[in-house]
């Protein structure tokens, strides 16, 4: 018996960021059930008689009500409050001297993206203006595919190994006893003192911004860039906004909480709805740092918990970041937006950062939890300027399987299927050590945050020790004086005016 094996393309994504579904809606539009059959009555149940019971036969009943119990789908563990909008990066400066990433690759060239802005702690449907760092995820639509970078407000983060990046969360929730918010973050915080550098941040005025247009972003992690001639370089991404930085100190965050608690959510749709977009942008930079200066430089640069001094490793501008577009439909597009780190394209790779190590699992894993393991398929989150074909098959909600028509789903095979691709091939770097448990707590846990102080002024200095005040003293006596203990190693005049005003609001 011989037979043949023809391959033709039958699944090609289509993403409409911008107009979202094609179909049309008015007076004269057909309404019609999930399983595209005409509606006769959307007010009434099908009966025997006029007060009789609802018959089972009612499929159109039965649609309604099976759809209307699964509309919600798990809510993000962290990030949970946020909106999204759509646009471009632009490259204006080049720099393939450092990597061949192809929305850096020409001086013009325009990248469609999809940006998501968040609250990291709270559930969604609390306000936008409570004390919390900012999520700031952005989603490369390229031609080598999907470039996802999920970024934050801070340039730092609380823990360096993500190990501790559950324990982290759960002490910011609620408790499991009482469902209410009590003191565990400062207790898990000032028993872990990595995370004195971000909370320097989040307690200082830039804790709560004033709304999303008006704050920085960070990609917080290392990455490594590698250029076409296969030369690599440690770098750090950073989003600046162009609008200036304003922030919400907390009596007029806490005003508008109770007036408008979905603020930011408010003003990010409303500033594109009105076409306030041409002064929108962020401009983005990456630092540079050579394998060279890595091995010699005085803090870890794989250490998610520190930035990296601008004076040492200055800004290096690539782009514009610019948001035109407002999603049609929230759930659609900016709830089911789903972002992982691991998406990356030729030319970014992995560093050895641990965070960002444990965060190459975790996010996608999160997304394959929400959405499932076809989530990628679906149009926000589709690379839908490559047509995709691989060995993947079947799955929830599997509508393209990505196939060649009458391709096999393993490989190797003898039929000439989709091949490995050699230009995505990684740059070697080498690793050594003794594999075994190493606790990072006591590393350098101080020094930046000592500069960060340093470089408050007066009215700043004040206003980080009332905000942290403010949520430390209804805190047990022991979990105060390990706070101020903590602060106190920042600088020592920092850790008294925690005391004093502790005393003062005991009073």
């Amino acid at each position: 018996m011989t037979f043949k094996k023809v391959f033709t393309a039958t699944f090609i994504a289509v993403l409409v960021i911008d107009n979202g579904a094609s179909y049309e809606y008015g007076s004269g539009s057909v309404l019609w059930t999930s399983f595209g059959a005409p509606v006769d009555s959307l007010t009434s149940s099908l009966t025997a008689g006029p007060q009789g019971p609802v018959l089972l036969q009612d499929t159109i009943l039965i649609d309604q009500l099976a759809h209307f119990n699964r509309e919600r789908i798990p809510e993000r563990t962290v990030h949970a409050k946020g909106g999204g909008a759509f646009g471009y990066f632009e490259c204006t400066h080049d720099v393939t001297k450092y990597t061949k990433l192809i929305p850096f690759s020409k001086i013009g060239k325009r990248t469609d993206v999809a940006v998501r802005f968040s609250r990291v702690i709270g559930e969604s449907g609390t306000a936008d203006t409570v004390r919390d760092p900012r999520g700031f995820a952005i989603k490369f639509y390229t031609e080598d595919g999907i470039w996802d970078i999920v970024g934050f407000s801070f340039p730092v983060f609380f823990v360096r190994d993500p190990m501790l990046f559950p324990s982290f969360i759960h002490a910011q929730k609620r408790d499991p006893v009482t469902h209410l918010r009590d003191d565990s973050g400062f207790d898990f915080d000032s028993l872990r003192p990595e995370t004195t550098n971000a909370n320097m941040y989040l307690f200082s005025d830039v804790g709560i911004p004033d709304g999303f247009r008006h704050m920085d972003g960070f990609g917080i992690n290392t990455f490594k860039l590698v250029n076409k001639q296969g030369i690599a370089y440690w770098c750090k991404f950073h989003f600046k906004t162009n609008q200036q930085v304003k922030n919400l100190f907390a009596d007029k965050a806490a005003q508008i909480a109770s007036q408008d608690p979905d603020y930011s959510i408010r003003d990010l749709y409303n500033a594109i709805d009105k076409k306030d977009y041409p002064s929108w942008t962020w401009t983005t930079y990456i630092q540079i740092m050579t394998y060279e200066q890595a091995e010699k430089y005085k803090y870890d640069p794989f250490d998610a918990t520190k930035i990296w001094p601008t004076e040492d490793f200055p800004l290096i501008e690539v782009g514009k970041l610019v948001l035109n577009r407002n999603p049609i439909n929230y759930f659609a597009q900016v709830e089911q937006m789903a972002f992982d780190p691991s998406h990356m394209i030729p030319g970014v790779e992995p560093s050895p950062d641990k965070l960002l190590q444990g965060r190459l699992f975790a996010y996608g894993d999160a997304q394959r939890y929400r959405l499932g393991a076809n989530h990628l398929q679906l149009p926000v989150n589709c690379p839908f300027n490559v047509r995709v074909t691989n060995y993947q098959r079947d799955g929830a909600s599997d509508y393209a399987n990505y196939s060649l028509q009458g391709a096999p789903n393993y490989f190797p095979n003898s039929f000439g299927g989709p091949q490995p691709n050699p230009r995505t091939k990684i740059s070697p770097y080498e690793v050594s050590g003794k594999v075994y448990r190493y606790e990072s707590g006591d590393y350098d846990n101080y020094s930046q945050a000592a500069v960060f102080w340093n470089n408050l002024s007066e009215g700043e200095r004040f206003r980080l020790v009332q905000n942290i005040v403010s949520v430390l003293k209804p805190a047990h006596v022991s979990i105060q004086k390990r706070v101020v203990n903590n602060f106190s190693k920042v600088n020592i005049n920092f850790g008294y005016r925690l005391k004093i005003a502790l005393s003062i609001a005991k009073v």
